[in-house]
């Protein structure tokens, strides 16, 4: 069992940037792909980035360029930075690892962001 607790988020104007974090805990064997999500109200969930043990990370199109994932393997972390954030970036995001039809989210954080 992989538990995960996002920390960051909040309220930012148009062009703004935020931060957010997820600390994963509980599991015996190494974190394998690490992943935020997003889901705006009316919408289902979407992959925002992606970052493999090795680095390899993987962006949605409409975020490319201006955010960021990154993680620590020690540390059992994973975060994404969010630079010139748009009213359409506001969700709930959402940290995600797992393997195959194991799948642990977190609890979720919000990001709001106002124009």
């Amino acid at each position: 069992q992989v538990q995960l607790v996002e920390s960051g988020g909040g309220s930012v104007q148009a062009g703004g940037s935020l931060s957010l974090s997820c600390a994963a805990s509980g599991s015996t064997l190494p974190i394998p792909t690490m992943a935020w999500y997003r889901q705006a109200p009316g919408k289902q969930r979407e992959l925002v980035a992606s970052i493999t043990r090795g680095a390899r990370t993987n962006y949605a199109d409409s975020v490319k360029g201006r955010f960021s994932i990154s993680r620590d393997n020690v540390k059992n972390m994973v975060y994404l930075q969010m630079t010139s954030l748009k009213p359409e970036d506001t969700a709930v995001y959402y940290c995600n690892t797992g393997w195959g039809s194991a799948q642990y989210w977190g609890q979720g954080t919000q990001v709001t962001v106002s124009s």
